[in-house]
């Protein structure tokens, strides 16, 4: 079981992998992810699923190697088999036709945002995609934005490729031409702070994602704990989507450093 079927590398440090897993790909639904270890020693960490082959049973998954799970990730090939897989987990994302919706995806958060824009889009949305990344060499399923949105912006910070600047610059631009019924933001912690605070300015419903805290990913842990609209909730399982206007960045941008030095350490061991 969790055998890996195929493996490419999308970018410098960010690969796609295919795992075989039937049950957990026949019951997921955009926006869920699952946890996966990949030895037997190893952690546990969340990972949003990219897409699905329900036929053959088939789970994409995107990540960049970043950690140490990930950077181990990136050391299989096909015909490994991860140790442990569970999913699908969390909220999926109400899909709807809720109009004009714009969907924001910085760096790997693209991966995570497309199953999200691609379901939107069937179900009757006008689809605006912004896709954001350091350079050109970072930017990844451009063309398959592309095929699932009516209109896409590219931008980059060094102008490498797409036009020159921050997703919020394209994101503003959009907002003062035409009315948006909804922003959905899925990328780097302050990305998506900046996205909810230009939304709010446009009273913009505003969905972001808050994966990236995530532990567990079951509850257990505790350690998701996210402060939205003044109550406290559990990324993994009240989310991971949430409304980017009631969530509370700064906590969260602290919370979210709060391993930094053991992470560092546990690199610094998987060198030796």
């Amino acid at each position: 079981m969790f055998e890996i079927k195929s493996f490419f590398r999308l970018a410098p440090s960010i690969n796609r992998i295919e795992i075989f897993a039937p049950e957990i790909a026949s019951k997921w639904l955009p926006g869920q992810f699952i946890i996966l270890r990949v030895d037997e020693k190893g952690e546990r960490i969340p990972l949003t699923v990219n897409q699905v082959d329900k036929e053959r049973g088939l789970l994409s998954i995107i990540f960049q190697k970043v950690g140490k799970t990930t950077k181990k990730l990136a050391k299989l090939k096909e015909g490994d088999c991860l140790t442990d897989l569970i999913g699908p987990l969390g909220r999926p994302l109400e899909v709807k036709d809720y109009g004009k919706v714009v969907c924001v995806g910085g760096g790997v958060g693209t991966a995570e945002i497309y199953p999200e824009a691609k379901a939107l889009k069937e179900a009757g949305c006008y689809l605006t995609s912004i896709l954001g990344a350091r350079n050109k060499d970072l930017l990844i399923l451009k063309d398959e934005m592309g095929k699932i949105s009516d209109k896409v912006i590219v931008t980059t910070d060094d102008g490498s490729q797409g036009r020159r600047g921050l997703v919020t610059d394209a994101l503003k631009e959009v907002l003062d031409k035409e009315k948006i019924d909804m922003v959905i933001a899925i990328g780097p912690v302050i990305m998506m702070r900046e996205v909810s605070k230009l939304t709010l300015s446009y009273k913009v419903k505003t969905t972001v994602s808050l994966n990236s805290i995530m532990v567990d990913g079951t509850g257990m842990c505790g350690s998701c704990r996210v402060t939205v609209g003044g109550k406290t909730k559990f990324a993994c399982v009240h989310g991971p989507e949430f409304d980017g206007h009631l969530v509370d960045f700064d906590e969260l941008l602290i919370r979210n450093s709060r391993f930094l030095k053991e992470e560092k350490i546990s690199l610094d061991l998987l060198k030796t």
